[in-house]
């Protein structure tokens, strides 16, 4: 969807930036204008392609989580569930105090595969946690 919404940008301004020149809107526009407008489109482009990177990876020692621009790593330990809440868009995993950490990878659009995601992380869970008694 990321990339869809990255050519969309793209064409979009690509065609405002070609018909900026030739607007009889009263002002004038020239070559630095027509070439701004790309770069916004570029700009905004990119930051579409941002939403496609959320990762899970996961281990016997812990799971390291990154969702958009920020990552992070937790010890099984600290994690005291895996759940997908219903009506959620993504899993998350539960923390201590009545903390969670959404893991915007696992997104309830993917269905089956999402279910098997979650199913595998909760045994990577169980593992760990049984290995600590």
């Amino acid at each position: 969807m990321s990339a869809v919404v990255a050519v969309v940008l793209l064409v979009v301004f690509a065609v405002v930036a070609v018909l900026l020149r030739g607007s009889d809107t009263g002002a004038i526009f020239r070559l630095s204008d027509q070439i701004a407008m790309m770069g916004v489109g570029v700009l905004l482009a990119a930051a579409s392609m941002l939403f496609a990177t959320p990762r899970v990876r996961a281990d016997a020692d812990g799971i390291e989580v990154r969702n958009v621009l920020i990552g992070r790593k937790f010890g099984w330990l600290d994690v005291l569930g895996v759940s997908f809440p219903d009506g959620a868009s993504f899993a998350r995993l539960e923390l201590p105090e009545d903390e969670y950490y959404g893991l915007l990878a696992i997104q309830a659009v993917d269905r089956e595969r999402a279910v098997e995601a979650v199913r595998a992380l909760r045994r990577l869970h169980k593992q760990a946690w049984a290995g600590q008694r």
